[in-house]
């Protein structure tokens, strides 16, 4: 069987359309990650008794599929509210609440590997917790969890993939259409391969960037 190159390029206009959507959930779930998970990973750090639900939260996350999340949300949720959620924002809900819990555990580690030395100098100055927080504890850890993070983004990125079940059409997905009408799974898995390739090595290379350059600065 000849390899069809005509295909590939034939497809990259649809392709690169799902990328667009692939690109679009994925930055916009990092985000609402980035929040979640900051604020679970404080929070189970704290000493009351809200830090139970911060653990329980990041363990059932971390300990189930992913996939299984999404038809959760998509499937499950509806039946409780009693109306339909769009793809679209199920998918993000989806992504954001998973990699919230990964964030989560990014944050803890990044601030627990901050010497408690720092706390209690500011602690002696009269500074109050939170003080302490902002403006001592959060600006370090943030620094240190910068490759974690840009490995998150990566990993949800491809993750993302996993949203073609609800019939959202992003890259996979798009490529399964492409699929359907030509017959020729073995080019079009390839590009979207390719894409996906390219995609988190630019990915990778932004945050290499970035770590040397707040090293720099810092």
């Amino acid at each position: 069987m000849d390899f069809r190159w005509d295909l590939v390029w034939s497809s990259m206009p649809l392709l690169l359309e799902g990328t667009r959507l692939t690109v679009q959930l994925t930055a916009i779930a990092v985000f609402f990650g980035i929040i979640i998970g900051t604020v679970a990973g404080m929070t189970r750090l704290s000493r009351g008794p809200q830090r139970i639900v911060a653990a329980v939260y990041i363990d059932f996350i971390r300990g189930t599929p992913l996939l299984v999340q999404t038809f959760i949300v998509f499937y499950g949720i509806p039946g409780i509210i009693g109306r339909p959620i769009p793809a679209y924002w199920a998918a993000v809900l989806a992504l954001s609440i998973n990699s919230g819990a990964y964030v989560a555990e990014i944050v803890r580690a990044g601030i627990q590997s901050i010497d408690k030395g720092q706390t209690e100098a500011a602690l002696s100055l009269g500074m109050t917790g939170s003080q302490i927080m902002r403006h001592i504890i959060l600006p370090q850890a943030f620094l240190r969890i910068i490759p974690p993070l840009g490995n998150e983004f990566i990993a949800l990125l491809k993750d993302s993939s996993l949203v073609s079940v609800i019939a959202l059409e992003e890259l996979v997905r798009k490529g399964q259409i492409i699929i359907g009408r030509t017959f020729r799974p073995f080019e079009v898995w390839l590009a979207v391969a390719l894409i996906y390739l390219a995609m988190t090595f630019a990915v990778s290379r932004l945050v290499n960037f970035t770590e040397k350059r707040m090293k720099i600065h810092a």
